[in-house]
C-alpha cells in the first residue's frame, strides 16, 4: 500500500508538472541563459579556471585531469569519426564522438594546446556535416547532440569562425529540428532510460544554442521539465532501478547530467531532484555490488562496474561522501592509473571528464550508511542479504523480484546470485549481444510469450538461478512479490512468492535466510500443486569448479570452497551440465568456462515439493 502511494504520488506529479512548471517560468529563464557568455554548460570561464588552478593541489583531480590528458594525446593520431551504422543504430559512433570531443575540449580548457583545439573541431565539424544522426534510434541523436553542444560551447570563442557556424548549423539541424519533428515519438513520454538520455542530449544542444534560437530552447528544455518525471518515477521508493545496474549507470548518468545543466544554467532544478526515490538511488550501486566486485545484474547488463560521473555528482550534491568511499574512489583511482590503449573504433569512458566537476576529498574509514537488508520495493523488486561490509569475508545474496515484462527483462523471477569470500560463486549471465539477434530478424523486443525474445538462452527462464518446471518457461506477464523482508538477531530472512510466474503450479515460494555469525545461507523452495511425474529442475550458474558428492556439491576457485548441501522431499541429485543453449542456436554466446548445477526431482502424488540448499564456506 506504501509503494502504491508513492507511485500514485509520483505520476501526480508527473501528469500536473506542465502546471507547476509553466513556459513562461521557462522562458525567463533561457532568455536569461541565452544573454550569458560561453562556456556555459556545466562550468563557465570562471569555473574552468578554477578548477584548473585546483590542479596542483588536490591530488584526485590532477590524477584525472592527467589521465584525460594522456588519453587525448591518443586521439590525436585518430581520423575522425565517419557515418558506419551498425543495424538500425548509429551508437557507436555517437558515443565515441561524445569520447573525444568530451576528452579533448576538457583536455584544452585545462591544458591549452592547439593541437587538441583544431582536433577537437575536425570532430565536430565531421559529425556535423553527416546527413543525419539517425532519428529512427533517438539515443543516437541524444549522445551525439551532447557530444556536439558541449565542443561547441566550451571551445565557442576559439572555433574558426565558419567552423563554429558550421558546427551550429549541424547541431540545430541534426538534433534541436530533429527533436522538434518527433515530439509526438514515443521517446518524449518514455518511462524508462530513453526518456532520461533523450531529454539530456536535447537539453544540453538547445542550452547551448539558446542565444541563436531562444524560442527553440524554451520548447525543448519545457518539454523536457514536464517528461522526465516519468522517467524518475521508477526510482521510488527507495532508489532501486528496474532495469538493472547497467541501466541505471547509463539512465542515471543522464539523468544527472539534465539536472545539472538545469541548475548550473537555469539556476533550478525544477524540483526534479527532490522526486522520491532519487536523492536515495545514488546509494543504488553500492547496494547491488557484492564482496566479489561483480554487481547483481537482472536484466541486460554485465556484472562488470566501473567508475561512474553520476555518484561523484550525487555525493557532492546531497553532501553524502561516503557515496564513493566503499567503491567508486578505489575504481576511480584504478581508471585514472591504469595504462591502456584507447579503441580507436570505441572510445572510452565518455562521461568521464563530467566527474573532473564533481569531484570532492573523502575522509577515511568512511562506510556506506545503507542496511545490510533491503528490500528495494519498486517496479521490479529485488532483496538483497549481506553480513557486512567487509569485502574478504562478507556474505552477499541478492534475489530478483519482479515481471520478465519490464523494460530488458529477462524470465528470472526469483533468480539470485551469491557472493562468499570474495568470491562470486552463483552469476547471472547477463544481456546478449543486440545486434546478433536483430540481424537475424528475430523479435528481440516483442514481450509477448512466444516471442523470439525468450529463445536466447541468457533471456530465458533456463540460463537464470532459480525453478523451472516441466521446461516451461516463465510468465511473461506474471510477477514475483516480496512478502516479507526481515531480521531478527543474527538472521536475515525474505521471502518471495513466485506462484504467478508459472502455469504448471499453484503455489511456488522462494525464501532465504542468512545467518550473519555463521555466514551461511539457507535457500529454500516450497511448491504445491504440481501433477504426478511433473519434473523440477532447481539450478545455479557457476564459474567454480563443481565436484559432486552425494547429496553435497562442491565448488572451488582460487582455493576457496564453497559447499552446497541438499535436502529434498523427494529423491533428488545432482547434475553438472555447461551453461549453454541449444547447438543449432548459433545465435547464443558459448558462456565459456560457466557451468549450471541443477537439482532435478519429480512430483509425487501429493504435488508437493519442497528442497532446501544450504551453502557453506
Amino acid at each position: 500500500m506504501k509503494y502504491l502511494c508513492v507511485c500514485l504520488m509520483v505520476f501526480a506529479m508527473a501528469v500536473s508538472a506542465d502546471q507547476r512548471v509553466t513556459r513562461d517560468e521557462v522562458a525567463r529563464r533561457v532568455e536569461t541563459v541565452a544573454k550569458t557568455p560561453h562556456p556555459r554548460l556545466f562550468a563557465t570561464a570562471e569555473g574552468f579556471a578554477e578548477l584548473k588552478a585546483r590542479i596542483p593541489t588536490d591530488k584526485l583531480l590532477r590524477l584525472g585531469a592527467e589521465a584525460v590528458k594522456t588519453e587525448s594525446d591518443q586521439i590525436l593520431a585518430f581520423k575522425p569519426v565517419t557515418r558506419i551504422q551498425t543495424g538500425r543504430r548509429l551508437l557507436t559512433v555517437s558515443r565515441n564522438a561524445l569520447y573525444r570531443i568530451s576528452t579533448l575540449a576538457m583536455t584544452y580548457r585545462l591544458y591549452g594546446g592547439d593541437a587538441y583545439l583544431k582536433r577537437a573541431q575536425e570532430e565536430l565539424l565531421a559529425v556535423a556535416h553527416f546527413s543525419d544522426w539517425n532519428p529512427s534510434h533517438f539515443l543516437d541523436v541524444a549522445e551525439m547532440s551532447l557530444a556536439v553542444a558541449i565542443g561547441y560551447d566550451w571551445l565557442y570563442n576559439e572555433l574558426e569562425t565558419n567552423a563554429r557556424e558550421e558546427i551550429a548549423a549541424g547541431l540545430t539541424r541534426h538534433g534541436i529540428q530533429t527533436s522538434l519533428r518527433s515530439s509526438d515519438g514515443w521517446w518524449v513520454r518514455a518511462g524508462n532510460n530513453w526518456g532520461q538520455v533523450c531529454h539530456a542530449g536535447l537539453i544540453a544542444a538547445s542550452l547551448a544554442l539558446a542565444e541563436r534560437d531562444t524560442d527553440s530552447a524554451i520548447t525543448v528544455v519545457h518539454r523536457a521539465v514536464i517528461n522526465l518525471p516519468r522517467p524518475m518515477s521508477v526510482y521510488a521508493p527507495d532508489g532501486c532501478y528496474p532495469e538493472g545496474p547497467g541501466y541505471w549507470s547509463y539512465g542515471t548518468d543522464f539523468n544527472v547530467i539534465a539536472i545539472d545543466l538545469f541548475e548550473k544554467c537555469l539556476g533550478t532544478d525544477f524540483g526534479l531532484a527532490s522526486l522520491p526515490g532519487f536523492r536515495e538511488t545514488g546509494s543504488y550501486l553500492d547496494r547491488v555490488t557484492g564482496p566479489s566486485g561483480n554487481t547483481f545484474n537482472y536484466a541486460d547488463g554485465g556484472t562488470g562496474r566501473g567508475t561512474n560521473c553520476a555518484i561523484w555528482w550525487f555525493a557532492k550534491r546531497f553532501t553524502s561522501p561516503e557515496l564513493v568511499a566503499y567503491f567508486e574512489h578505489d575504481a576511480y583511482l584504478a581508471h585514472v592509473q591504469r595504462k591502456k590503449k584507447v579503441s580507436e573504433d570505441k572510445g572510452g569512458n565518455r562521461l568521464f571528464p563530467l566527474t573532473l566537476f564533481w569531484l570532492q576529498p573523502i575522509p577515511a574509514g568512511l562506510q556506506p550508511k545503507t542496511p545490510l537488508l533491503w528490500n528495494s520495493g519498486g517496479p521490479q523488486p529485488i532483496t538483497i542479504q549481506r553480513s557486512s561490509w567487509d569485502n574478504n569475508t562478507a556474505f552477499f545474496v541478492g534475489i530478483k523480484a519482479g515481471s520478465p515484462s519490464g523494460n530488458h527483462g529477462h524470465m528470472d523471477g526469483g533468480s539470485f546470485v551469491l557472493d562468499a569470500a570474495g568470491i562470486r560463486w552463483a552469476y547471472d549471465l547477463g544481456g546478449e549481444n543486440y545486434y546478433k539477434i536483430e540481424s537475424r530478424k528475430m523479435r528481440l523486443w516483442d514481450m509477448r510469450q512466444d516471442s523470439d525474445r525468450w529463445r536466447v538462452y541468457r533471456l530465458a527462464t533456463d540460463s537464470h538461478n532459480t525453478l523451472m518446471i516441466n521446461g516451461c518457461q516463465q510468465r511473461v506477464k506474471g510477477a514475483a512479490k516480496v512478502t516479507s523482508c526481515e531480521q531478527a538477531g543474527d538472521s536475515q530472512r525474505v521471502e518471495l512468492d513466485l506462484s504467478d510466474l508459472y502455469t504448471n503450479a499453484t503455489k511456488v515460494v522462494r525464501s532465504g535466510t542468512l545467518d550473519t555469525r555463521t555466514r551461511t545461507y539457507t535457500l529454500t523452495d516450497t511448491l504445491a500443486g504440481l501433477h504426478l511425474g511433473d519434473t523440477v529442475r532447481w539450478a545455479m550458474v557457476t564459474h567454480a569448479k563443481p565436484t559432486i558428492r552425494g547429496d553435497e556439491l562442491l565448488l572451488e576457485e582460487n582455493e576457496k570452497r564453497l559447499l552446497l548441501t541438499a535436502q529434498t522431499t523427494t529423491p533428488s541429485k545432482w547434475e553438472v551440465a555447461p551453461a549453454e543453449g541449444p547447438v543449432e542456436a548459433d545465435w547464443n554466446t558459448s558462456n565459456k568456462g560457466f557451468t549450471q548445477v541443477r537439482l532435478l526431482l519429480s512430483a509425487p502424488v501429493s504435488g508437493e515439493v519442497k528442497i532446501t540448499v544450504t551453502f557453506k564456506e
